[in-house]
């Protein structure tokens, strides 16, 4: 099984995670409501057992749990594909959540990079900062040592755009963790 469990403590944030790339359970906990739908489905579509704890300053806002998940999930991946050998690598995928379409295309090639580009007509979707998104994106690209491109092609409602983003990159990254059964990374350099 491909797991890994990270612990992350600041003056900001308090968080504990426990992935499994192969399946399992999801338990997901940060004090901020939209955030954690966003997360459940991020996991169920993946088809990855996600278990979160997170306590930040939301007296303040929502950006240091958001940003700071990211971060702990980015290097919980990391952990979890080791040397990136015998896996698919790459994935893209297309979802439509009524009336949005959102694309995401991933590369976990061990060179992080983040192209993101969606707008949201609506500011917030519950208490959730919608320009939250792409910080969460980045951090996770960047901790996990991937190439990560979203886009919102287009939507009228934040939530059902920011839905369709989060299983989008789901999705993808299903596909780019699937194992190949080849026992080596997928490069001409032979190395990840």
């Amino acid at each position: 099984m491909r797991t890994a469990q990270i612990e992350r403590k600041t003056k900001e944030t308090d968080i504990a995670l426990a992935l499994c790339l192969d399946g399992g359970e999801s338990d997901i906990v940060t004090g901020v409501g939209f955030f954690d739908h966003m997360l459940n489905s991020f996991a169920t579509h993946g088809g990855f057992g996600l278990k979160l704890k997170a306590e930040g300053d939301l007296q303040v806002d929502g950006h240091h749990t958001v940003e700071d998940t990211g971060i702990v999930l980015g290097q919980a991946f990391a952990k979890a594909l080791g040397d990136k050998s015998s896996i698919e690598r790459f994935g893209s995928f297309y979802v439509p959540m009524d009336e949005a379409l959102a694309f995401a295309s991933v590369d976990v090639s061990g060179r992080p990079f983040l192209v993101f580009d969606a707008d949201f007509p609506q500011a917030v979707c519950g208490d959730y900062d919608c320009s939250l998104t792409v910080e969460f994106m980045r951090a996770f690209a960047f901790n996990a040592g991937i190439t990560l491109h979203i886009k919102a092609l287009y939507g009228d409602n934040s939530h059902h755009i920011t839905e369709a983003i989060f299983k989008a990159v789901a999705h993808a990254l299903r596909l780019a963790v699937k194992e190949s059964g080849t026992g080596k990374p997928l490069s001409t350099k032979g190395v990840l």
